[in-house]
């Protein structure tokens, strides 16, 4: 059987030891865990033209984790000291992948950055940093609460998960249509579904990739991924 073909969004490095000079990555667990699930990985270059096109040769997408979006995306007027690695193509990119997708029905899993990433597209807006080294889920595994009978919750197999988090941000407006499926003790909004959506897709804000390889219950969210995208 043809396993589905997942597009995987590239992420800008400025060195690679093994190639010498600047790359286009992902990280190798999130590249397994698709491959575990039974699906077809394949990294694609950000591009500023052609997503529509680029995409509709694909079964599934996954929007990985990265570096912060532009606060200008989402309308900010200034930018806190500790936003980083923001890239213009890459914003772009990644906003019309993730328009794209939920436009034309394809399944998406949102990763990290990828929430976040989904909820300016549908014109939510972020909290540019939630308060420094006590407060942001950073090097941190956490408890969250999933809501009872939603995709995520579904594609967990449970109603509470241990997330392995990276993350200094976090949704502050919703985008359109969007709804809250998980949140941490804090409050924190920890995954976002679309009611209503023609195709499958749920985000978390936690990396689910990291603890895949031993836990049942974030490889589910790859599995789930690839079940969506199998014709």
């Amino acid at each position: 059987m043809t396993r589905p073909l997942i597009a995987i969004p590239a992420r800008f490095s400025a060195t690679a030891s093994a190639l010498r000079y600047a790359a286009e990555v992902n990280a190798r667990a999130l590249v397994e865990a698709v491959w575990r699930a039974g699906g077809e990985p394949a990294g694609i270059h950000p591009a500023d033209t052609g997503t529509a096109a680029r995409l509709a040769r694909f079964d599934g997408v996954l929007l990985p984790g990265g570096g912060d979006l532009a606060p200008s995306r989402y309308g900010a007027t200034g930018t806190h000291d500790t936003v980083y690695d923001v890239d213009t193509l890459q914003d772009t990119f990644d906003l019309d992948v993730a328009r794209h997708a939920l436009q034309s029905g394809l399944p998406l899993l949102a990763v990290c950055r990828g929430l976040q990433v989904v909820n300016v597209a549908l014109g939510g807006t972020l909290e540019q940093d939630m308060g420094g080294p006590e407060r942001e889920h950073r090097h941190l595994v956490h408890p969250v609460t999933l809501e009872p009978g939603s995709l995520v919750a579904r594609a967990v197999g449970a109603e509470k998960t241990d997330a392995s988090c990276y993350h200094h941000q976090r949704v502050d407006r919703l985008g359109t249509g969007l709804h809250v499926t998980a949140r941490a003790a804090d409050g924190t909004a920890e995954a976002l579904e679309l009611p209503g959506a023609d195709g499958w897709f749920t985000a978390v804000q936690w990396h689910p990739e990291d603890t895949a390889h031993e836990d049942p219950a974030q490889q589910g969210l790859f599995d789930a991924l690839v079940r969506a995208a199998t014709r």
